[in-house]
């Protein structure tokens, strides 16, 4: 299996081929057979289940799968692999990120990069945050990236060439829904094959043996959020009609208040068939960087070889995300551990159908292979800035989180009993 190089690469970009693809054989972490547990969604009446359930064929079969991880939580895992390679000091591309740690209130969120945005560099947090002292829309890096398109994208590659990989939707800019649509070149999915639904159960043992309260004895919310709950009313939050708001209390009937209402006592086991996990036979990530895609992007003024260069350097990128996510394992979320079968590998895909070509790539070759093209796309005039992105919060941003994080202080107590 030859190694993906730089060549390679460009040649594949310029339209040697239509899309490298990875395809991964994964299992659960307890062996074949073992019951994950896929993300669940909202269920319509009637529903026999919360899980993303279809048919689908898979070589010369059609078996039933479970969504497991979708499209876009996919990309936002490419990204965190993204960024642990960026803060490792291997890979170097533009990051712009939001510095919290200047304001004693917020300090605690750290740095918020382009990568973690849901939005990424046209998400709001951005909008609402400083550049030298303007706001970032209005400055001459923020006003290039909002008039940035699909043909004309050379701000976008200079600034934040992850969107060029990702996609990315200004429907929050000046321009609303009109604003620039990139397309996602960048697309992976986790399935689970042979699936079928289970149940799941739970249950709580309190060891204090706190059961019941008297009926006219009542727990109420507590002034301070972080006292919780008390049994003095004078120290109670008030209700709406001034009375004190209670925690717990037992029925006009007479039945004792619950303990549960305020996190003590025991919850009687039950079982979830909604939303019980899942067995699978094994589970199938697909992995596809679409050059076709990335073919569509237009640099307005540039040479057809810093063109090809740009899209070559955003492709390696992707090659990136798909060898370091590896390495970053597919801990998906809780009960959902999966374990690759085989080592990690991908393939050219040819446009006259013919058999795809095997390539190896690494967490090494990939981070030379950004480097390489980085410098490549600088030497063709299309270089992308080396300059540190760091914004700062706008005050509004802050005072809007400070009263947000005041708002759930209060209401947390409220649901929580």
């Amino acid at each position: 299996m030859a190694e993906l190089t730089y060549e390679t690469l460009r040649d594949a970009v310029s339209g040697g081929a239509v899309a490298l693809r990875s395809i991964m054989s994964l299992q659960p972490a307890d062996g074949e057979g073992g019951k994950v547990f896929p993300p669940t969604y909202l269920a319509g009446p009637g529903a026999a289940h919360k899980y993303a359930v279809e048919e689908r064929q898979v070589g010369d079969r059609v078996v039933s799968t479970v969504l497991l991880d979708s499209v876009a939580s996919q990309a936002n895992r490419a990204e965190f692999a993204l960024l642990d390679g960026w803060e490792a000091g291997e890979l170097r591309f533009p990051v712009a990120y939001v510095d919290f740690t200047g304001d004693d209130g917020v300090a605690d969120l750290g740095r918020l990069t382009v990568l973690e945005a849901p939005h990424r560099i046209a998400d709001a947090i951005f909008r609402d945050s400083l550049l030298g002292g303007t706001l970032f829309r209005l400055s001459d890096v923020g006003r290039a990236i909002t008039e940035a398109q699909p043909r004309n994208a050379t701000a976008m590659f200079r600034y934040s060439p992850t969107a060029l990989l990702f996609g990315q939707w200004d429907s929050t800019g000046p321009k609303g829904g009109l604003g620039a649509k990139f397309q996602r070149a960048f697309v992976s999915e986790i399935v689970g094959l042979d699936a079928r639904v289970g149940a799941s159960v739970s249950s709580r043992i309190d060891p204090l043996q706190i059961e019941k309260l008297p009926p006219d004895q009542i727990a109420y919310n507590h002034g301070d959020p972080e006292e919780v709950w008390t049994f003095d009313p004078d120290e109670a939050v008030p209700a709406k009609n001034g009375e004190p708001e209670a925690a717990t209390r037992g029925s006009e009937s007479g039945t004792a208040g619950q303990p549960s209402k305020i996190n003590h006592g025991n919850i009687a086991p039950s079982i979830d068939a909604l939303a019980g996990g899942v067995t699978i036979s094994s589970a199938r990530q697909t992995t596809v960087i679409s050059f076709a895609a990335l073919r569509r992007l237009r640099f307005a003024g540039a040479s057809r070889e810093a063109a090809t260069a740009a899209r070559t350097a955003v492709a390696a990128l992707g090659v990136a995300a798909i060898a370091y996510g590896y390495e970053m394992d597919h801990d998906l979320r809780s009960r959902c551990l999966l374990v690759p079968e085989h080592a990690l590998s991908a393939e050219l895909v040819l446009r006259d159908g013919s058999e795809p070509e095997s390539i190896s790539i690494d967490r090494g070759s990939s981070a030379a292979l950004v480097e390489r093209a980085a410098h490549e796309a600088a030497a063709a005039g299309l270089g992308w800035t080396t300059d540190e992105m760091r914004l700062v919060p706008a005050p509004k941003l802050v005072e809007l989180l400070r009263r947000s994080r005041e708002m759930s202080a209060r209401e947390g107590v409220t649901e929580a009993a």
